[in-house]
């Protein structure tokens, strides 16, 4: 009788998966205002996070945690909707082409949504009536509503990922900070009762699996639309 595969077992959930997010600091969220102003209270770690998030208290008395940008410092001011400087949250409609933003809300008041990660960013490429133009990270161009606000700015820590780990012990715990299963093992090392690509029998595996397929059995290529080497 085989046992569940890690895709079932994270599903399942329990303590070797959950993640400790009691020591979480929060959610980031954009004030509902469009116009209001606001002062970095403080800067913190946040455990859950790559980049460090700053508590911002509005006029009307309110804080919220945002992502602090590179160069925010604590007592500077936060303006919505106002002027093109670092930690300012401005629509999409109202940033110059070039502009570096993070932060980005999907839809008109989604709050923030893409590029939150330590050194992750998008520039604004191009705009047209209805529609702005925004190249993402990884060079995709995707197009939002004009209304969507954004923070200017880089989120803050883009230099983590040059420290080495050094020692493996490090890295199991940053992984397990967040609930991370680490270390990971490839499938084809597993045995038969652990995934349907364990055992020495048939090596490599290539597989394909329907998209209703039980969890247990949905591995390999998740409803591939074709196989194979492309034809040049």
């Amino acid at each position: 009788m085989g046992k569940r595969i890690i895709a079932q077992a994270r599903g399942r959930g329990g303590t070797r998966y959950r993640a400790p997010s009691h020591r979480y600091v929060g959610k980031v969220k954009f004030h509902p205002r469009s116009e209001i102003e606001g002062v970095v209270k403080d800067i913190i770690h946040d455990p859950g996070r790559s980049a460090p998030v700053m508590i911002v208290r509005f006029e009307d008395g309110k804080e919220l945690l945002h992502i602090a940008p590179e160069g925010v410092m604590v007592g500077q001011k936060i303006k919505y909707d106002g002027e093109i400087s670092i930690g300012n949250v401005v629509e999409l409609g109202k940033i110059p082409e070039g502009t570096k933003i993070c932060c980005i809300e999907n839809r008109p008041g989604s709050g923030p949504k893409f590029c939150r990660s330590s050194g992750s960013f998008a520039i604004v490429v191009g705009k047209s009536e209805n529609k702005v133009a925004i190249q993402m990270p990884n060079g995709k161009v995707i197009e939002l509503d004009p209304r969507c606000r954004a923070m200017i700015g880089i989120p803050a820590g883009s230099g983590r990922v040059d420290k080495p780990w050094v020692k493996a012990g490090k890295k199991w715990h940053a992984m397990h900070a967040r609930g991370k299963l680490y270390p990971r093992v490839s499938a084809v090392k597993m045995n038969p009762v652990d995934h349907p690509f364990g055992g020495k029998s048939k090596r490599p595996r290539q597989k394909e699996s329907p998209r209703g397929a039980p969890p247990g059995a949905k591995v390999g290529s998740i409803a591939p639309k074709r196989r194979g080497r492309r034809k040049k």
